[in-house]
């Protein structure tokens, strides 16, 4: 394991260890007041770690293989014993897995047993990201004071309750998510990509409601759910810890990405902290949910290892953001940051964007067939996402673009993105996605960030407001602003079938035609904060 953690240690950029040589305690029972076992992992230096802290990791995805080497060694190779534990019903752990729900109990009762373990010491670090993160969340209100931070990466304390927004159904990431952990997987190379195919071609099936059956050969009860139960059905109850967010009593820092799926969670999380005067960092980087990157880590030993010795952390501004298009990181005082008032740019005919209010002008029309749905590019996925070139995606009938003449200064994007879509339907029921892009001087369009809102009574005229994901980027002079709108993004979102019939039991899906409105009395905009600069060419502020 040395060359693999050296190797480790460069593709993350990490500072060298302080060991290399580490043992490991295998299968720890660590009991839960049902009589339940739950399996943990200790790994720790073989001499001189009495003394270092323990950080706490409670885990969806087991306990070795890749998630030992890449996610436990480079901490317990600088400065922590590791606990990794699989949670109730995962990778030997006693119990039934039922997501999310569980965390909260499992959670408290782990952190009671393990501060009174003899080995465990004085200072606990909860850590980990994604699901590990969401299952810190869940005790966060109720910590034993022998814990000293919370370090909560690509996560968020809601989790789930994004994908099951009414206007608008999350699909790709929690249907292969339910896929990937309900049970035990394709061994090698070969059966993954072959379930990673069957997963794909299952998203199409209809009713969608046994897609899971197609990629599995037998239902999965938390893609069923999600299917089935929206976000304020009795089904998530006890999923929300948002309002424990406020409660914390312990410093935390928190890691994000512009392209992870959680990022509007983790960023109104972070604010609530801020509110409620907890001592709090954020780090938002260009990543998408699964980047494997070092920063993780180097938070880990930068904020959590001083607060665990009783000191403090180097001292750094609240908020640091990696700027994409200027491609350097920037430190703010909160987010958002001030001086990043909003500033609309309008869609215009012969596909412009500018400033300036709209002429009259005919609306712009396409034809969106669930059938042959928009693709999602890039973008905001749990895997293969990310700043993609778009001219593809462009290409097609059913998208439009509006596009800036080229800057003639820099803009710089900093903050919450909105849309403004007046638009129409031939079906009572639609979805509207809106994409911001960055052209570069070659024609290149790169994705932004984006967001989706499904509408009901779209045959009727009106504002669609949509939300898009938060974004620092800089638009440099000589590219231009573009913006995309279409009627969806499968598989990230499900498709909209044009009925008003549930997700999960409809199979008619019925082409629309679209329009979507540019006048003054329906000025179509796209929201922007834009730092306090002179207005860019093309119109005025």
């Amino acid at each position: 394991m040395r060359l693999g953690s050296r190797v480790l240690e460069r593709v993350l950029d990490l500072d060298p260890p302080v060991t290399r040589d580490l043992v490991v305690r295998r299968d720890l029972p660590v009991p839960m007041p049902d009589g339940v076992e739950l399996l943990a992992d200790l790994w720790e230096p073989r001499s001189g770690g009495a003394s270092w802290p323990v950080a706490l990791m409670r885990s969806a995805y087991g306990r070795r293989g890749l998630v030992g080497a890449a996610g436990v060694r480079p901490l317990a190779e600088r400065g922590y014993r590791v606990l990794i534990q699989s949670v109730r019903g995962t990778h030997g752990s006693g119990g039934v897995f039922d997501p999310a729900r569980q965390e909260r109990a499992d959670g408290l009762a782990t952190l009671d047993w393990l501060v009174g373990q003899p080995w465990c010491g004085d200072s606990v670090v909860l850590v980990g990201a994604s699901y590990l993160g969401y299952a810190h969340w869940a005790v966060a209100d109720q910590l034993p004071i022998q814990v000293k931070a919370l370090i909560p990466q690509v996560t968020e304390s809601a989790l789930t309750l994004e994908f099951l927004r009414r206007d608008g159904l999350t699909l790709e990431t929690p249907f292969v998510w339910g896929v990937t952990n309900a049970g035990p997987q394709p061994r090698g190379v070969l059966g993954g990509l072959l379930r990673i195919r069957r997963t794909s071609r299952a998203l199409r099936t209809l009713p969608l409601g046994d897609a899971d059956l197609a990629a599995t050969g037998h239902h999965i009860g938390y893609a069923q759910d999600v299917l089935l139960h929206p976000a304020d059905a009795p089904r998530w109850a006890g999923v929300d810890h948002r309002h424990r967010v406020g409660r914390v009593k312990v410093p935390v820092s928190s890691v994000a990405g512009w392209y992870d799926i959680f990022l509007p969670g983790r960023l109104r999380d972070f604010r609530i902290l801020q509110e409620a005067g907890v001592p709090a960092r954020l780090t938002v980087g260009p990543w998408v949910h699964q980047a494997l990157t070092g920063v993780p880590f180097r938070e880990a030993v930068e904020f959590g290892l001083p607060y665990a010795r009783g000191a403090r952390p180097a001292p750094r501004a609240p908020v640091r953001l990696y700027v994409t298009g200027e491609e350097r990181w920037r430190d703010f005082d909160t987010w958002p940051p001030a001086g990043y008032p909003p500033r609309r740019l309008h869609l215009h005919q012969g596909a412009a964007l500018s400033a300036d209010m709209p002429a009259e002008s005919a609306p712009d029309r396409y034809r969106y067939d669930p059938n042959d749905p928009t693709p999602a590019v890039g973008g905001i996925r749990a895997a293969g996402g990310g700043p993609v070139d778009n001219t593809g995606l462009e290409a097609r009938r059913d998208v439009l673009t509006y596009t800036t003449p080229v800057l003639d200064r820099d803009v710089e994007v900093i903050g919450e993105v909105g849309a403004e879509i007046w638009f129409r339907s031939s079906l009572p029921y639609a979805d509207v996605f809106v994409r911001l892009c960055d052209v570069d001087p070659r024609g290149r369009s790169v994705n932004v960030c984006d967001g989706l809102v499904g509408l009901s009574g779209a045959d009727e005229l009106a504002c669609a407001a949509v939300r898009l994901w938060p974004t620092a980027h800089r638009f440099r002079r000589g590219h231009r602003v573009r913006v995309q709108v279409s009627s969806g993004a499968f598989p990230r979102y499900a498709r909209n079938p044009g009925t008003g019939e549930p997700h999960a039991t409809a199979t008619r899906l019925l082409p629309a035609d679209q329009t979507v409105h540019h006048d003054p009395e329906h000025p179509s905009a796209i929201l922007l904060p834009v730092r306090r600069d002179p207005p860019c060419q093309g119109g005025s502020s």
